[in-house]
C-alpha cells in the first residue's frame, strides 16, 4: 500500500490523519458541532484512506472522515464528518478537504457520494452545492437535538 503524497493548495497541506492529530481534530469537532463525535470515534478511523487532515502553518486546520460502503452491489461514498477550525474558515480549507476526499472515494470505486448536513447549516449546504451535491431527501429528527438532516448526493466520474 502506498502512502498518498500530501497535496499542497495555497498553503493548505492535506495528508492522512495520524494519532498525533487526534487531539486537534477533537478540539475542532467540539468547536464546530453542538453534538460532537467523541475521541474514540475518530480513533477508529485512523489508518483509513478517507480520514484526512488539512494543515496550515503546521497546525491542524480541519479534517474530513469519509469511507465507502457496498449498497446494492455498488460502492457508495459517504462523507461522514468534515469541519474547519473557526479561525481558518474562508481560506479554502474545507474545499481542499472535500476535493481530496472525493478523489479518495473515487479511487476506492465509489460511483456516488452522499452526506448528511443539518437543515440549518446554510454555509455547508452552499459549499456542497458548489461541489455538485444535490439534496435528495430530508430526514426528520436525524440529529440528537431533533434537528432534521438533508441528505445530499453527487455522482462521481
Amino acid at each position: 500500500m502506498t502512502t498518498p503524497v500530501p497535496e499542497e493548495t495555497d498553503e493548505v497541506s492535506i495528508r492522512p490523519a495520524e494519532r498525533a492529530d487526534l487531539l486537534a481534530v477533537v478540539r475542532i469537532e467540539n468547536e464546530a458541532f453542538s453534538q460532537p463525535w467523541p475521541y474514540d470515534a475518530f480513533e477508529r478511523f485512523l489508518g483509513e484512506p478517507g480520514f484526512l487532515v488539512a494543515a496550515t502553518d503546521g497546525e491542524v486546520a480541519g479534517y474530513v472522515v469519509a469511507d465507502t460502503i457496498q449498497q446494492v452491489g455498488r460502492s457508495l461514498g459517504h462523507v461522514k464528518d468534515i469541519a474547519v477550525h473557526p479561525d481558518r474558515r474562508g481560506m479554502g480549507v474545507g474545499s481542499a478537504l472535500l476535493t481530496r476526499s472525493l478523489g479518495v472515494l473515487a479511487a476506492r470505486g465509489a460511483e456516488t457520494v452522499k452526506l448528511e448536513v443539518r437543515r440549518s447549516n446554510d454555509e455547508a449546504k452552499r459549499l456542497y452545492r458548489e461541489f455538485g451535491f444535490d439534496p435528495l431527501r430530508r430526514v426528520p429528527g436525524y440529529y440528537g437535538d431533533g434537528e432534521d438532516a438533508i441528505v445530499m448526493i453527487r455522482k462521481l466520474g
